[in-house]
């Protein structure tokens, strides 16, 4: 039981910053596009992006299907890194912050992807109705 405490802790922190992130995003979302753009990226991806930001945040949080949202949080985080973080290295350049923080998101991504989240989740309401579903006791 304290390994899906600790699982919890993540899934609710990784959830709470892409709800913020995609916020913010939203409420910019003309500039965002108009940045995507810049970048060589499609501006209709800024909506996309903000849409799973903010809904994969909110499902994230209430722990309604994790292990996809984290598989789909981590290809953002692997493109956003290939696409802009890497060439600033790995602290940033003063303008822009490094991937430091997108590596350790990226991480519990994996985690979350690899593992689920199952303690005080939708996700582990919904399986405890199914008899072939087992609990990790650990």
């Amino acid at each position: 039981m304290k390994n899906q405490i600790g699982v919890f802790i993540l899934r609710v922190v990784l959830g709470v910053t892409f709800l913020v992130h995609g916020l913010v995003k939203f409420q910019t979302i003309d500039g965002i596009s108009g940045w995507f753009q810049s970048i060589g990226l499609p501006s209709f991806m800024a909506y996309g992006v903000t849409g799973i930001e903010i809904l994969g945040g909110i499902g994230l949080i209430i722990g309604l299907g994790t292990r996809i949202i984290s598989v789909i949080i981590s290809a953002l985080m692997i493109g956003a890194t290939i696409k802009v973080k890497l060439a600033v290295g790995f602290l940033g350049n003063g303008q822009l912050a490094g991937w430091e923080l997108d590596l350790a998101l990226l991480a519990i991504a994996i985690y979350l992807a690899i593992s689920g989240s199952y303690a005080l989740s939708l996700d582990g309401f919904i399986k405890r109705d199914n008899k072939y579903y087992s609990h990790d006791k650990s």
